[in-house]
């Protein structure tokens, strides 16, 4: 049962890992193109950031957490069953 939360969280994980990285690598190419004086989606970026993005990261970072505590709970368990 734990295992599989813990396999779940990961391939949720990964999946949000890579929309991080998308948006962050739209980032870098708009900024670029305004700087080029090119429009490549700048603005929708700014407005996508508070409902898209920062839950991204949050899920991230919580879920990194998460998945290392259960990671570790799941390590114990079986020693703590065995000492006592």
């Amino acid at each position: 049962m734990m295992q599989k939360l813990l396999d779940g969280l990961n391939t949720v994980l990964v999946i949000n890992t890579f929309v991080v990285l998308g948006s962050f690598a739209w980032l870098a190419i708009a900024v670029i193109g305004r700087s080029a004086g090119l429009s490549l989606g700048l603005d929708l970026w700014y407005k996508l950031w508070e409902p898209v993005f920062t839950p991204a990261l949050g899920i991230l970072m919580g879920g990194a957490l998460l998945s290392g505590l259960i990671s570790q709970i799941t390590k114990r368990w079986p020693q703590r069953a065995k000492s006592g």
